[in-house]
Order: C-alpha cells, then sequence, then structure tokens
C-alpha cells in the first residue's frame, strides 16, 4: 500500500489509461475526493466507471462535458446522474441489486475499484464501511486482473463489522474527512401513518424478520410496531437506515429467530440522517454488512422466518403490474434495485409476505393507483407476482383471486373519487368478464379497509 498526499497522485492519466473500468462504491460511501479529481482531470479519457447511487458533492462527474471522456453506467440512478441517463449521455444498467456482484465478475470485469474505507482494525483489514453491494466483487475482480485499487480513509466513516478488505489488498490510500452523506428523516404524514398502522396490524408479528428502507412510510411502520409491542424481531434488509436502527435501539430486534440465529441485523447498505447515525455504527455488533449477492438473494431471503418485505412503488395498475424504477417508458428515475428480490424472496419464506405500500396520491394529486400501466415502462412486478399492495385506504391480497377480482380489489386501494372511476372501467370492460362475485359483503374478495383492521 502507497499513502498519498495529494489526490493527483492516485487519480491520473498514467494510473487510469483509456480503457480503463473503474467500480465505484456508491451511496454514503461514494468517493467523493477521488470524484472530484477524475471531474477535473481532462486528461483522463476514455474510460469506463460503474456503480450504484452516487451521493455526495459530485455533480461535476456528471455533467455533459465529463459524460464525453468517461462513459458511466449506471446501476441505480441518483440526483447527480438522472439528467445524464435520461439524456443519452450516460447508460444506464438494468440489474437486480442481487445480481450486481455476478455481473461484476462475469461481465463489466473492471480492472479499477475506487473505495472510501474505514481502519484499519487491529488485523489489518479495512471495512467497506457503509456500503458493500458489489463493492467486494469488484474489489476481488480487480485484483485477478492485476489491477488497482485506490481507496480514501474517510475519517468519518464508520468501521462496519462485516466484510473487510486487508490493507495488503489496497494500492493507493488517501487520508480525507469530509461529512458523510445523509438521507434527512420526514415525519410522517396521516397518509404514511395510516399505512404503516395497516401494514404492522394485519403483518408484523412476534419472531418476523424485516425488510424495509428509508421515507415516511418506514418511519410509520416503525412507530407501528413499537405501538403495537412486537417483541423478537430479525433484520435482514439491503438497506439499514434510522426507522430499522430505533427498533434496534428499543430491544425490538434480537435476531433469535433468523435463519442463522446470528443476534445481528445484516445489511449491503447503510445511511443515516445525521453524524450521530453514522457514529453509532461505528464497531456496532448490533449490525453486519454483507454483499447483495447474500442479502438480496432470494433463497438466502426465503430462508428467513416470517419474512415481511416492505418495498415502495411509483404506480400500480389494475392487473397488478407495479413499477418503481420508471415513471414513463424509457425514463428512469432510479433503478431496478432489489425489489423483486425480496418480493421474490418473501414469498417463498414460511410464514413471508410481499409487500409494496405507496399512498394512493403524489404530492401534486395524481393517482398512483391507474387503469393500465405506461406503454413501454418497466415493471418490478408483474401481475402475476403475488405482492399484498398497501394504501392508505386499505390492503390487498392478490393470492388466489382471477384477474377481475384482483382489478376491483387494486381499485378500492385508491383515493375515493378515483376508485369510482377505475371501478367504471371495470364494469364497462368485457375483458374482466364482468366482476360479478368480487365483492363479499360489500368488501372486495382479499381486500381490508383501514377502517377494519
Amino acid at each position: 500500500m502507497k499513502i498519498v498526499k495529494n489526490v493527483e497522485d492516485m487519480v491520473n492519466k498514467a494510473l487510469l489509461p483509456p480503457g480503463s473500468r473503474i467500480y465505484a462504491s456508491g451511496n454514503a460511501a461514494t468517493p467523493q475526493v477521488l470524484f472530484r479529481q477524475l471531474a477535473a482531470d481532462t486528461a483522463i479519457r476514455d474510460v469506463t466507471m460503474m456503480g450504484v447511487l452516487f451521493l455526495g458533492d459530485v455533480a461535476e462527474l456528471f455533467d455533459e462535458a465529463a459524460c464525453r471522456r468517461i462513459t458511466h453506467r449506471i446501476i441505480f440512478n441518483s440526483h447527480h446522474t438522472r439528467e445524464a441517463a435520461n439524456r443519452g449521455w450516460a447508460k444506464y444498467q438494468l440489474m437486480h441489486l442481487g445480481d450486481i456482484p455476478m455481473q461484476v465478475r462475469d461481465y463489466l470485469n473492471p480492472d479499477v475499484a475506487m473505495l472510501t474505507v474505514a481502519g484499519p482494525d487491529n488485523g489489518g483489514n479495512y471495512s467497506l464501511g457503509t456500503t458493500v453491494e458489489g463493492v467486494m466483487a469488484a474489489v476481488e475482480t480487480v485484483r485477478a486482473n492485476k489491477g488497482l485499487i485506490l481507496a480514501e480513509r474517510n475519517a468519518r466513516m464508520p468501521f462496519v463489522l462485516g466484510d473487510t478488505v486487508p490493507g495488503s489488498w489496497i494500492d493507493y490510500l488517501l487520508d480525507t474527512d469530509y461529512p458523510l452523506p445523509v438521507s434527512p428523516v420526514q415525519p410522517p404524514d396521516e397518509p404514511a401513518r395510516r399505512i404503516g398502522r395497516i401494514i404492522a396490524g394485519l403483518y408484523v408479528r412476534d419472531r418476523c424478520t424485516i425488510q424495509y428502507g428509508i421515507g415516511q412510510v418506514p418511519e410509520a411502520v416503525t412507530d407501528a410496531i413499537l405501538e403495537k409491542g412486537v417483541k423478537d424481531l430479525g433484520i435482514h434488509t439491503e438497506l439499514f437506515a434510522d426507522a430499522m436502527r430505533r427498533l434496534v435501539d428499543e430491544g425490538v430486534v434480537t435476531n433469535r429467530y433468523t435463519s442463522t440465529r446470528n443476534k445481528f441485523s445484516i445489511a449491503s447498505i447503510f445511511l443515516a440522517s445525521d453524524r450521530e447515525g453514522y457514529d453509532w455504527l461505528n464497531y456496532n455488533s448490533a449490525v453486519q454488512s454483507r454483499p447483495s449477492d447474500y442479502t438480496n438473494s432470494i433463497l438466502t431471503i426465503a430462508n428467513q422466518p416470517n419474512m415481511v418485505s416492505i418495498n415502495s412503488a411509483i404506480g400500480v395498475d389494475l392487473h397488478g403490474n407495479i413499477w418503481a424504477d420508471s415513471m414513463k417508458a424509457r425514463q428512469i428515475y432510479s433503478g431496478v434495485g432489489g425489489q423483486c428480490d425480496f418480493i421474490r424472496g418473501a414469498n417463498l419464506s414460511r410464514g413471508g409476505v410481499p409487500i409494496i405500500a405507496l399512498k394512493s396520491l403524489t404530492a401534486k394529486g395524481l393517482s398512483k393507483i391507474v387503469d393500465m400501466c405506461p406503454e413501454g415502462i418497466t415493471t418490478t412486478a408483474i401481475a402475476a407476482d403475488p405482492v399484498v399492495i398497501v394504501t392508505e385506504n386499505g390492503a390487498f391480497d392478490p393470492r388466489g383471486l382471477s384477474i377481475s377480482e384482483r382489478a376491483v380489489g387494486i381499485a378500492h386501494l385508491a383515493s375515493p373519487s378515483v376508485k369510482d372511476e377505475l371501478l367504471k372501467k371495470i364494469c364497462d370492460s368485457p375483458e374482466f368478464h364482468h366482476e360479478k362475485g368480487a365483492l363479499t359483503g360489500g368488501v372486495p374478495r382479499g381486500f381490508h379497509p383501514y377502517d377494519r383492521v
């Protein structure tokens, strides 16, 4: 390992010649100093860079000028990369989170890794910090290719237990000190609170294993779990954030009944709302990191008892198609992520249930429950996936139901005025073979109204 004082000594044309294939850490572990130098050094050209959700002060690396020199392969968009991906300056990679390590090894084949690390520990190992996903696969592939591993050691990066990199594997190390990107926690509004009560009331019970992410609905689910007094939860998730930290701090999470009974929560990515949250992760044996081909393996998820997976979506149609990465065809908002992994894994778990939770209306008052999905859009769950859908108006479980029964139940998830419009379309459409028998006592089969939870 060579410890350098100046970033120019490790990010330059000599070390990154044309044809270099770079895999970089993302999320809160985005190596921001390395990225800014990559953007500033215009002599570095005709290289490829790939990764997941780049955050921090790195916008200049993804502007049109930088994209002429650097071919970006974006696996999951952030606000920095969205314009580049949608204007054709960058390439968007359709990829399940659980598939990233395999595709890194077998197809993307990087010969440079850019990391943010913490450490070393007493064994001389460095933590990959808040992001593992495909990073460990990239490090191993780079070593097999006799390439370069370039790392920032950010003084504020927590040493997250789990996967580590021996110091001897790192070729160049630069010491940095800057704040990690944070994900502010927004207090749940009333629709989110209703969704949280529905999910906790119907689906979360003692000894469940849970997965969810960041936002008002996860915060509301956490509130409702604490109010319900659930015990002995396990956490097996792709993303660990403040909502889950609250459950750990309250003693609700014991992980005694997960498949490994390992007493710690497992995730591949960690985000916090402030520095205190990142400090909490430092050498904390309550949590450990794993690559995404473990956290998001359908087989691993299926092996968790009573796996309750909670994810969000942009929209749902009457067939039950769900889309979460796009707003319309070929306009990518985020990415495929791990939603499909957990939907299918939770469905195979004994006692498990995959849930898609979303408010029925956007902030602009547009319905997220629609007749048909936008033409040409990619779906993160197809109509045949047995997904429970929850809005503030209720929960709908499609399992065992026909397409017409599904359509009626999904329509009831919409806001009242939209629900009536959708029900009229169902009634007027012969393709649904009429909805006779879809209602039992005035309530659709499989539908649980909010006021009856």
